[in-house]
């Protein structure tokens, strides 16, 4: 097995225009970077390159991101993960957390705080109290994202334990989360 390569990161994104840009903009940085559309690519590269950091989509083609986690992290234990979402929730921030990842960054985020995600020495959740309640919206968004993680990202299995028509989930989930 080869050396780990703290300097190599590898993007872990299924968007294909997403993944080119961001592994481009890191090599333009002098950062060596490779790029992963899927799951089973993500862990070839993995193997074979051993980066030092990795930057990892939750949602990789209706899969969650967040089974890599360990994976990535058998293969080099000393990789520091960021995830990234477009549909963050405090319940998969905690889980992403909770498996091994550095940071938990929500979608559209700059370069600069991907870069700062990984020389952080861990996450920052503002833990306080805040001054008013969640609104409604918001709850329901955050109680969405529990069960959807609870039925491993399948949107019928989770439209069925929120006895809802799937396609209704399907247009919650489209929306961007209500801010809090």
């Amino acid at each position: 097995m080869t050396a780990p390569m703290p300097d190599i990161t590898l993007v872990i994104d299924d968007d294909p225009s997403f993944n080119a840009i961001l592994v481009r903009t890191l090599e333009r940085r002098g950062l060596p970077a490779h790029g992963a559309l899927t799951p089973a690519t993500a862990l070839d590269l993995a193997r074979q390159a051993l980066p030092g950091r990795v930057i990892l989509d939750l949602n990789l083609a209706g899969s969650s991101g967040l089974t890599l986690i360990p994976e990535l992290l058998a293969i080099n234990p000393d990789c520091r993960i960021v995830v990234l979402t477009g549909y963050a929730s405090i319940t998969t921030a905690v889980d992403a957390v909770k498996l091994g990842a550095v940071q938990y960054l929500a979608k559209p985020v700059e370069i600069e705080a991907i870069l700062a995600a990984f020389v952080d020495d861990g996450p920052d959740f503002d833990l306080s109290v805040p001054d008013a309640p969640l609104s409604v919206d918001r709850l329901e968004w955050e109680h969405i994202q529990r069960i959807l993680h609870e039925n491993d990202g399948n949107i019928s299995a989770t439209a069925r334990a929120l006895k809802m028509h799937r396609r209704t989930l399907q247009r919650k989930l489209a929306k961007r989360p209500v801010r809090s």
